[in-house]
């Protein structure tokens, strides 16, 4: 008699169907047991407690992002530098190794730092962490319209 195993992309499969099975259970409980009551209390937006006002369709600076992004790199850094200083004060490593570990793990982690601090170097050199741009870049239209026909299309829906 022969035993059947399932492949290991069965596995996932298995587990995925088992995920999406446990998420539409608590969806449809949730549906089944929460009271339906809507008002118009209940429908309005919410905005921190305040009444919304104005569009929500705004002009999102960009910056935003790439300060986000700059965090997020540093921060994670941080988070290998916590095992590394772990494992790179261990005296019998350090003992077992002859002292060649120490060293390399310090040179290891300089240049994991100066790659991140080239990259910091990079964005600081080309502006992308000055808030306001020192030169703004406006760009020039090849078209065939007029400046005043935009001008006036602009006007008229502002």
């Amino acid at each position: 008699m022969e035993e059947t195993y399932l492949s290991d992309f069965g596995t996932i499969l298995l587990f995925l169907i088992g995920g999406a099975v446990f998420i539409l259970i608590g969806l449809g409980a949730s549906k089944m047991l929460r009271p339906s009551n809507p008002n118009p209390e209940k429908l309005s937006s919410y905005e921190c407690g305040e009444e919304a006002m104005g569009s929500s369709w705004v002009s999102f600076n960009p910056r935003f992002y790439v300060i986000a992004l700059i965090f997020i790199i540093f921060d994670v850094e941080l988070v290998f530098f916590f095992p590394w200083a772990v494992v790179f004060g261990q005296e019998e490593l350090i003992r077992a190794t002859n002292g060649t570990w120490g060293w390399f793990s310090l040179i290891e982690m300089g240049i994991f730092l100066g790659i991140l601090l080239l990259g910091l170097a990079y964005v600081w050199v080309n502006g992308h962490l000055d808030w306001i741009k020192p030169k703004p870049v406006i760009p020039q239209s090849r078209s065939k319209i007029p400046a005043e026909m935009y001008a006036a299309v602009n006007k008229k829906y502002s």
